[in-house]
This record gives C-alpha cells, structure tokens and sequence, in this order.
C-alpha cells in the first residue's frame, strides 16, 4: 500500500523502520505534546512498532505511513490513522522529524491520509486528538478542516486533550482541500 503525492511518498511501515519511530518518539516536541513512551533504543523500538503499528494493520487493517521525500525515499515521520479503543472513529496523527516541519509536508500527508480514508477505506468520519498547548497542530487540523468536538482527558492520560472531527462526505463536497 503507497501513497504518493507531489513531494511525498507514504507507506506501511516495516520492522526495518523502527530507526525512524525511535527518533520521532524521542522528538522533544512529540514528549512534550503527545508523551514520552519510555523508548530509548532500537530494540524497544522494533518491539514498539510490532506490538503497536503493525498489529494495528493486521487488526483493523489499516494504521499510519511512514512518510518519506518521494525523490530520494529519506524518511521524515510519520503520518496516517490510529485505532484507539476509547473513540468510536479513526484518529488522524502525524509526527515530523524537526527538521521537516513548517515545510507543508505534514498538510500534505495529512490530506492525502483524509482522501485515502474517504477513498479507500470508505471512512465517513475521521478524528484528531490535540494537546492544547500545541499551537502548531491545532493549526494544522484548524487547516485540514476538521471541528472542535470537545476537551476530553483519554484514558490514562493524566491531561487533557481537545478531540476534532471531520464529515468526510462534506469535506469530499467542499471541504478545505
């Protein structure tokens, strides 16, 4: 499964890029806005990506992509839909290496992740979950066109997040992309 776009090329991740998770989940900013996972080394991150992404591929068969530049396939984060079991709707999610953010890449991903939902996996409705204090995401998500639901505090959290959501039959319609 691959998605292309102009500049990017997505993808189902393999075990072989637990080198590029490992990076995106030790990001100062994803610690800070998503949490720290507690993953410090390649091992956890080959046993974090079983266990999490690609068992999510085979049970609900669909998840995230790894997001590369399409010209030269350097991976740059990651992209795509999660599962989570307290929402009754797929959860949009993205996470860019540093040095590739502010560069309208994770717009990009994100609404080639929405076409392919819509597309694709025949989805009507797609979330997003948000710290508040993530000014840059909540841009991102305010763009994609998607509506604040509500502040909810997930499961375990121990903080509270905003939840957004997106009609994709509108969206198809008229939507901001």
């Amino acid at each position: 499964m691959r998605i292309d776009t102009e500049r990017l090329g997505l993808r189902r991740f393999e075990i072989g890029d637990a080198g590029l998770m490992l990076r995106v989940w030790n990001d100062p900013a994803f610690v800070r806005y998503v949490g720290d996972r507690g993953i410090r080394s390649l091992d956890d991150a080959e046993a974090a990506l079983e266990a999490g992404i690609l068992a999510m591929y085979r049970d609900v068969g669909f998840g995230p992509y790894r997001v590369a530049i399409r010209d030269n396939d350097e991976p740059i984060g990651i992209c795509g839909l999660f599962k989570r079991d307290y929402l009754d709707d797929p959860d949009l999610g993205f996470g860019l290496l540093p040095e590739y953010c502010r560069s309208g890449y994770a717009y990009e991903a994100s609404t080639a992740v929405l076409r392919d939902a819509r597309d694709t996996l025949g989805l009507a409705r797609v979330t997003a979950i948000v710290s508040p204090e993530n000014s840059a995401s909540i841009g991102l998500i305010d763009k994609l066109g998607l509506e604040r639901v509500e502040a909810m505090r997930p499961p375990g959290e121990d903080r509270e997040a905003l939840l957004y959501a997106v009609d994709l039959n509108r969206w198809q319609r008229g939507g901001s992309v």
